[in-house]
C-alpha cells in the first residue's frame, strides 16, 4: 500500500524528522511536496517514536527505571518521556524487579487490561530470571506469566542498559507487519 502525504511546509523539514524506515524510496525533488511511503513504515515510524511505558516498579530496579526519566538519561529524547501510570493509556509494561507468585496475578491482570499492541521490557535479573532469589515464593521470570519482547539484564540494570533495550524494542516495531491488522477481521 502507498500512502501520500501533502506537507504544509518546507519538505526539507519534514525529511529531517522521518527516520530510516520512513525515508525508503524519498527522493525529495522529485516528489514536490508528497511523501510516498508503504503503510507499515509509517504505522511502525508513529508507534516506535512514540511508546508511552507504564512502570511496573516492583523492587530495587524500580530506582534505575526512576533515573531514565531524570534529566540525565531523558528518555524525552526517544519519544518516551510519558510514563502513563493506567493499563489503558500505556503500550509498553516495564516489569523491574522481583515478581513473586503474589504479585504474578496483579501484573497480568495489568498486562491483560493494556490495549494491542502492546510490549514487555523484563529489566533486572529478578524480572528476566528471578536473579538470586530460588524460594517458594518468587517467580523464575516474568516470562512465565506474560509475554516479554526485550530483556535486560544486570543486578542492579543501568539506565544506559534500559535505554538501549528501549531502542531495540524501537527496532523491533519498525520491522513489524502492522497494516495486515487493522485491515483483518
Amino acid at each position: 500500500m502507498v500512502v501520500f502525504l501533502q506537507g504544509r511546509h518546507n519538505i526539507g523539514t519534514i525529511f529531517l524528522i522521518m527516520d530510516k524506515c520512513f525515508q525508503q524510496g524519498f527522493d525529495a525533488k522529485s516528489e514536490q511536496g508528497f511523501i510516498c511511503t508503504k503503510l507499515d513504515s509509517l504505522i511502525n515510524w508513529v508507534r516506535a517514536n512514540s511508546i508511552w511505558p507504564q512502570p511496573m516498579g516492583l523492587a530495587c530496579c524500580a530506582i534505575e527505571l526512576m533515573g531514565v526519566g531524570g534529566s540525565r538519561f531523558d528518555i524525552g529524547r526517544f519519544g518516551m518521556e510519558v510514563m502513563r501510570f493506567s493499563p489503558r493509556q500505556s503500550d509498553c509494561m516495564i516489569v523491574a524487579g522481583t515478581v513473586t507468585y503474589k504479585m504474578a496475578g496483579s501484573v497480568k491482570r495489568v498486562y491483560d487490561q493494556m490495549a494491542a499492541p502492546k510490549w514487555v521490557v523484563a529489566m533486572g535479573a529478578c524480572a528476566c530470571s528471578g536473579g538470586m532469589f530460588r524460594t517458594y515464593s518468587t517467580l523464575q521470570g516474568v516470562d512465565k506469566v506474560i509475554p516479554v519482547d526485550v530483556y535486560v539484564a544486570g543486578c542492579p540494570t543501568r539506565p544506559e542498559a534500559l535505554i538501549d533495550a528501549l531502542m531495540s524494542l524501537q527496532n523491533k516495531i519498525r520491522s513489524e507487519r502492522s497494516a495486515r491488522g487493522l485491515f483483518s477481521k
